[in-house]
């Protein structure tokens, strides 16, 4: 006789191991502890296996393979039939989004900023200590209700006005955890919980009927995806939520952010599996150029990119993608969204808010005479100059899907065309460029410690894929063995010796954080291993509490 034992099962569940903050009460309500441990229950080991495919495909990168478009799905780029639902109520005029973090001032300021789109920013602009998680949430609760304010600590006071842009809402990506919510499951085993499934979990609970009841919809910004089989998990859960929420299918709509070069062999595909859910695609620019170098970063020298400041959006690579980007989702229907320019004004300074001014009107004429049906920004000032430029090319239109950019014809070999931004060219390093990259990802990383996620730094506005640009062409500098136009050999030693002098240059104070910022930006540029999210690091070892 065999006998055989059926290992015990736990009830799975989800708890709260952060210490109380403001908003839990409203937002970590019974109720929506049960969808999230639902979500958890059905989708964490997807997750889990997907981020196991990405560090398989990084190991054959690293070992001389290229990413390609897929043979297995070429029949779905070749089928001319399909479309995606494309945007929802609110959601058609797109031509300016503001992006910022959630906290209660910045949300009453990008709501008052007169873009037509706000990306509430979870992700990239947000430090993810708990209290801004669910304060975020809190905040994005009140504003969609029509009920949040604000009064400063020098005694000013935040009101919304009377028109408010759509918001769309960004999760953290895939590889991030809430450390704060520890999840069982059925076999017993603790893990911490999924900052995507919590994030948009929480808003999507919370607010979409209210959104659906005000003429919009529960909408969302997909960050970091790396192929389409991430994006078919997305468009599950979302299946999944409108069927428990009692929403009619296809209510919530998504744009896909862009922003690895995985994903820009894909593009088609992500379309094709969110296309019931999808409203379009965003260029990512940044976090774009990062997946290059992360992916690339111990390919050699023909792979190096020169000083951040080169690698600008008309380097062929990069305008490859970004016009590969709108061909694709005109063909389906889709919108295409342009990025963001790091650029910012100074209000005490009129040369460098012209010269800002200047900067991004050039680049907002570029993306609309590629194609694009709006662009973002990354300040209430640059609202009117980027809506001028798009007015002026959308006529009375609200987007440009008619033209299709049927001239469009890009290759595997165009997208990875890396040496095409000449960081291989003698020169195209210097030692500014270096000592630029060091002082700014410390400033950000210091910044982030304390709590801010979007910071601006020498007239830019730096956020964590900024700072993921400067902390890994250090490490590839330095594994690379590169020299500068000055003629000084990057290493550790050089590296150390920038970091020295940066610090030293900085104002101190007896509350900041430049120490941590400063070990933290060693661990991220100069291990032997590449960590492969600086905020993976930050976040475990400074951002965790417990009660």
């Amino acid at each position: 006789m065999t006998i055989t034992i059926t290992p015990p099962t736990t009830r799975p569940r989800l708890a709260i191991t952060g210490p109380a903050v403001p908003g839990a009460t409203e937002i970590l309500t019974s109720e929506a502890m049960d969808f999230l441990t639902d979500l958890h229950v059905r989708f964490s080991g997807r997750r889990h296996d997907l981020l196991l495919g990405r560090q398989h495909r990084r190991t054959r990168f690293s070992n001389g393979a290229d990413p390609d478009f897929q043979p297995l799905t070429a029949g779905i780029r070749a089928d001319p039939g399909w479309r995606v639902a494309g945007p929802g109520p609110g959601l058609e005029d797109r031509r300016v989004e503001i992006t910022g973090p959630t906290d209660r001032k910045m949300t009453i300021n990008a709501l008052n900023s007169g873009a037509k789109v706000w990306l509430a920013d979870m992700e990239d602009a947000t430090s993810p200590t708990w209290t801004n998680v669910i304060g975020g949430q809190h905040s994005l609760f009140d504003a969609i209700r029509g009920q949040i304010d604000f009064t400063s600590a020098e005694g000013k006071e935040y009101r919304v006005g009377t028109t408010t842009p759509t918001i769309v809402f960004r999760p953290r990506g895939w590889h991030l955890t809430e450390k704060h919510l520890e999840f069982t499951d059925r076999a017993g085993q603790l893990c911490a919980a999924s900052a995507s499934l919590v994030d948009a979990g929480l808003y999507l609970f919370h607010n979409a009927h209210a959104l659906i009841d005000s003429g919009r919809g529960p909408y969302l910004y997909l960050p970091k995806l790396e192929g389409h089989l991430e994006a078919r998990l997305w468009d599950e859960i979302f299946r999944f939520t409108e069927t428990y929420l009692g929403l009619r299918y296809g209510t919530i709509r998504a744009t896909v952010l862009i922003e690895t070069i995985t994903a820009a062999f894909e593009m088609e595909e992500i379309l094709y599996e969110l296309r019931d859910h999808c409203a379009g695609l965003n260029a990512g620019r940044w976090d774009y150029i990062f997946s290059v170098i992360k992916n690339f970063r111990a390919r050699g020298p023909r792979f190096v990119l020169p000083d951040r400041s080169s690698v600008t959006m008309t380097v062929p690579f990069m305008k490859a993608y970004t016009e590969l980007l709108v061909a694709t989702c005109h063909k389906r229907g889709a919108q295409a969204i342009g990025g963001m320019s790091a650029f910012i004004p100074d209000r005490r300074d009129p040369e460098v808010t012209a010269a800002a001014l200047a900067q991004v009107r050039a680049d907002k004429q570029r993306e609309a005479g590629q194609g694009y049906d709006g662009t973002w920004v990354a300040h209430p000032d640059l609202v009117p100059v980027a809506r001028e430029v798009f007015d002026e090319a959308l006529g009375d239109r609200v987007d440009q899907r008619h033209r299709r950019r049927e001239d469009v014809h890009v290759t595997a070999a165009d997208l990875l065309d890396i040496p095409s931004a000449g960081g291989g060219e003698p020169g195209a390093v210097t030692d500014g460029g270096l000592r630029g990259n060091v002082s700014v990802g410390v400033r950000y990383l210091e910044a982030w410690l304390r709590g801010i996620g979007a910071v601006a730094i020498d007239h830019l506005m730096e956020d964590a894929a900024t700072a993921e640009i400067s902390r890994s062409q250090v490490w590839q500098w330095v594994h690379q063995e590169v020299v500068t136009a000055e003629g000084t050999r990057i290493d550790a030693a050089r590296v150390e010796q920038v970091l020295k002098e940066v610090l030293a240059d900085l104002p101190r104070t007896g509350g900041d954080r430049y120490d941590d910022a400063a070990d933290l930006f060693r661990q991220v540029a100069l291990a032997e291993d590449f960590p492969t999210f600086l905020t993976v690091p930050a976040y475990t070892q400074y951002l965790v509490e417990h009660a």
